[in-house]
């Protein structure tokens, strides 16, 4: 028998330090204000979110964590996917960044404690619909392909239920509420960059598996919204 490739690489420890630490403190690190709670927070709780999800999803699903770390090694992607994935990756890096610029170069006013405390309910229930649909869903890829080599099913449990892509619609929820908890009016334009990207994204990908995933369509005619329900 073949040798299985290892999962875990330092390449594969490097790049999740890099996005999953490094990134989430960048507005910390950008400002130098230590003192910025709401920085904190949202570090910590990126950091938390990320960790916890994946070890729950690992526990429920040990090879969930294999397929999402190979990642760039997936030759079956969508071609258009290609493109998708990392313009997603590149806007979710620029939201803390321009938020820790703002900070550093006082471009925007402070939003009211009123609208960062809603913003803050916001931004956790996006961390906890898009780790729910993570733990729920043994097919939670980071790429756009029909898993064959897995037994691709259709996951229809768990916030299934209520849209056809929960953990979009997690990530939608996390990224506009970062830049009124951030106070940084500058960083919507990188969010609304992400919520582009992230519907043409959904869009392709449900065309995609209503076309290839065996029972899907049946499942679209069940759950009919993609993202937000009573409107797509």
């Amino acid at each position: 028998m073949s040798a299985q490739p290892k999962v875990i690489t330092p390449r594969v420890i490097v790049q999740m330090l890099f996005f999953v630490v490094f990134i989430p403190f960048l507005p910390l690190l950008i400002s130098g204000d230590w003192r910025w709670w709401e920085a904190w927070v949202y570090a910590i709780v990126s950091i938390l979110g990320f960790a916890i999800s994946r070890v729950l999803a690992a526990r429920r699903h040990p090879d969930l964590i294999a397929e999402r770390a190979r990642i760039m090694q997936h030759e079956d992607t969508k071609p258009w996917d290609n493109l998708l994935a990392p313009l997603v990756g590149l806007g979710g890096g620029l939201l803390p960044l321009v938020a820790g610029l703002d900070a550093r170069f006082d471009w925007s006013p402070a939003f009211s404690m009123p609208v960062k405390m809603i913003a803050l309910v916001v931004f956790l229930t996006g961390y906890l619909l898009g780790g729910y649909a993570l733990i729920e869903n043994r097919f939670f890829s980071g790429v756009v392909r029909i898993q064959t080599e897995r037994g691709h099913q259709v996951v229809s449990s768990g916030p299934y239920r209520w849209v056809r892509h929960p953990g979009y619609v997690g990530a939608l929820l996390a990224y506009l509420a970062t830049p009124f908890f951030l106070d940084s009016s500058w960083a919507i334009l990188p969010a609304l960059f992400l919520t582009v990207a992230l519907v043409i994204r959904t869009a392709l990908e449900d065309q995609t598996l209503q076309a290839e995933l065996d029972g899907y369509r049946e499942y679209a005619g069940r759950v009919r919204y993609r993202l937000l329900p009573g409107v797509w």
